[in-house]
């Protein structure tokens, strides 16, 4: 017959060693020396814990609401994965900021030696650039996607080019091209001179592209900071159904790229050469950012986004609307 009492003893030295050890943090020779057992003894007791079930681990994180959102993201659209930073009340640039470290991590957790990134210019990817800080170098070469705009540091794509390729360690090919031809027929010009049109073809076949997603809204948009609009266009372009900016191409709610003059006049890759790089981080902060971020989404051109947690609702809540309306 089992001895209860013999049970009962060894069961509760059992729950002493794996509350010693799990619990408070005790290293399993601490444990002996303080319960005058062989550390073999503690070894096998923890051992036997384990197999009777007596161990359960429950890993909880204080950003559980934040993972939560970033699932039902990757659920509701084609992402392989999003991040979800949080949003910082009354602080667009401290919530930007937060965003801009996020998508810094990810960055280089997926960059590796050899690797090339391009990139396009705008504010958010100013903030990741900004908080690149490798424990080592990173031997990539940086490539922008599109033309650049002298005047402010987020619209020379060659400034933060080089900034990133500094930062990182690694090296940079510049595109001595404006992001905006004269005309058509100049752009594909420019198009076809050979320095712009080896660093687009390394873009097109980068193995990250990052990317930033533009509102055409006036508050906030660095689209118009790109191209002064006139008021009575920006108005036209709420009237033909452009939502916003991907790679400076306006676009429709479905993604299209817009039937706009100003996009025929593009030095830059079109949204549709994206998909030939091997993964697409979009990076973007700010309430305007939900239906341009939504039209991005509804074109398949992102595997990863990144965004804060305010926008990620009215991402959610744009794309709730889209399947009501289905």
């Amino acid at each position: 017959m089992t001895d209860k009492s013999n049970d009962f003893e060894h069961v509760r030295q059992i729950h002493t060693v794996l509350t010693l050890h799990f619990l408070e943090g005790q290293k399993q020779a601490e444990i002996a020396a303080a319960l005058n057992l062989s550390t073999s003894k503690v070894n096998r007791l923890i051992t036997q814990g384990r197999q009777m079930g007596m161990v359960k681990i429950d890993i909880e994180s204080p950003f559980q609401a934040l993972m939560d959102i970033e699932r039902a993201l990757t659920d509701a659209t084609s992402l392989d994965d999003a991040m979800v930073a949080p949003f910082v009340q009354g602080s667009p640039k401290a919530t930007l900021q937060q965003v801009g470290r996020a998508a810094a991590s990810q960055v280089l957790e997926t960059l590796r030696d050899g690797d090339v990134i391009a990139i396009t210019g705008g504010k958010a990817v100013s903030a990741v650039v900004e908080n690149l800080a490798p424990d080592h170098r990173v031997d990539v070469t940086v490539v922008p996607l599109t033309g650049g705009v002298q005047g402010k540091y987020y619209t020379d794509v060659n400034h933060l080019a080089t900034r990133m390729a500094e930062r990182l360690g690694g090296k940079t090919m510049l595109l001595h091209a404006p992001l905006f031809a004269e005309s058509r027929e100049q752009r594909d010009m420019l198009m076809e001179v050979a320095s712009i049109r080896e660093v687009f073809d390394l873009a097109r076949r980068a193995n990250v592209a990052l990317v930033g997603v533009g509102s055409i809204q006036a508050e906030g948009s660095s689209y118009y900071d790109l191209h002064p609009v006139p008021d009575a266009d920006r108005k036209m372009l709420v009237g033909m159904g452009v939502v916003g900016e991907f790679l400076a191409h306006l676009i429709h709610s479905d993604g299209a790229v817009s039937n706009y003059a100003l996009n025929s006049r593009l030095v830059a890759l079109a949204p549709k050469e994206l998909p030939k790089c091997a993964r697409v981080i979009g990076v973007a902060s700010g309430h305007e950012k939900a239906q341009p971020i939504t039209a991005a989404l509804n074109g398949n051109f992102l595997n990863s986004l990144i965004l804060d947690e305010e926008t990620a609702g009215s991402v959610l809540k744009e794309l709730e609307g889209k399947q009501n309306v289905a």
